[in-house]
């Protein structure tokens, strides 16, 4: 069981519906990332940004899976992000963790954003995904999940908590607030991980990825609005002597999710 976990997070600018200048782009900054890096965080629909344009964009599972397993077993870190995927007829913004020895875990976007009416495109996921790794439990999330806490709520099942975004400048403040807020309310360490640049239909965005740990702490000085490769290390048993001096996860409500078909 590690008591560390070194995770390095890119935030950089997509090229919209441009799944191979993304990818281009992802292998440079994969492989800038620093030494022992264990795993690497890409952002929401790093293939293509975030499109409603599925049926002309999406990729084929496999395709976008093959990549990610060349990657991760070349640099030998997991690699995770969510992509614009089809399969079986249907579309999906699906979170991959897929580690060095080819193992794949997956997410699909429970909370789909019906501002932007993704809910009209994609089929949603209805089951979390945690994901065990080097003796740490890191639960997957995209996007617009950060704003429904009960969907995160730590049922002592990680230590962990990702999101992966194209979460708009208009509402950035709301971005910083909710990262700070689901690690402290799950006692887990907390990270976000968005874009910058503008996409096609000319939404700003300004980045402000960042890791925070069990009390809510930024474990980096700056919430960065430039492109950037950010490296934290985690460390479990500063997280479990958090956790059982303060005790606050031992007083949860109890309850259960259920989920509409």
């Amino acid at each position: 069981m590690n008591d560390t976990l070194q995770i390095s997070y890119i935030q950089t600018e997509l090229t919209w519906e441009h799944p191979n200048a993304n990818r281009a782009v992802f292998e440079e900054k994969i492989a800038a990332c620093p030494k022992g890096t264990e795993v690497i965080i890409l952002p929401e629909m790093f293939n293509t940004g975030f499109s409603m344009n599925a049926e002309a964009n999406a990729e084929d599972v496999q395709i976008v899976l093959e990549w990610m397993k060349a990657q991760s077993k070349k640099h030998q870190a997991a690699l995770t992000g969510s992509a614009m995927v089809k399969e079986n007829g249907k579309y999906f913004n699906r979170m991959f963790f897929v580690e060095p020895g080819g193992k794949v875990s997956k997410y699909d976007k429970k909370h789909l954003f019906t501002l932007a009416k993704e809910q009209e495109t994609y089929t949603p996921g209805n089951e979390r995904c945690v994901v065990h790794y080097k003796g740490w439990n890191i639960c997957l999330m995209v996007c617009y999940d950060l704003r429904f806490p009960v969907w995160a709520r730590n049922k002592d099942d990680y230590e962990v908590l990702i999101y992966v975004a194209n979460w708009p400048a208009k509402r950035i403040s709301a971005w910083d607030t909710l990262l700070k807020a689901r690690a402290i309310e799950n006692m887990s360490y907390c990270i976000g991980v968005n874009i910058i640049g503008t996409d096609g239909n000319n939404f700003p965005y300004v980045g402000h990825s960042a890791a925070y740990n069990v009390l809510g702490e930024p474990l980096s000085s700056h919430l960065p609005e430039e492109e950037v490769i950010e490296t934290v290390i985690l460390k479990k048993s500063d997280l479990e002597k958090t956790r059982e001096k303060l005790g606050f996860l031992k007083d949860k409500d109890r309850f259960e999710i259920t989920t509409e078909q």
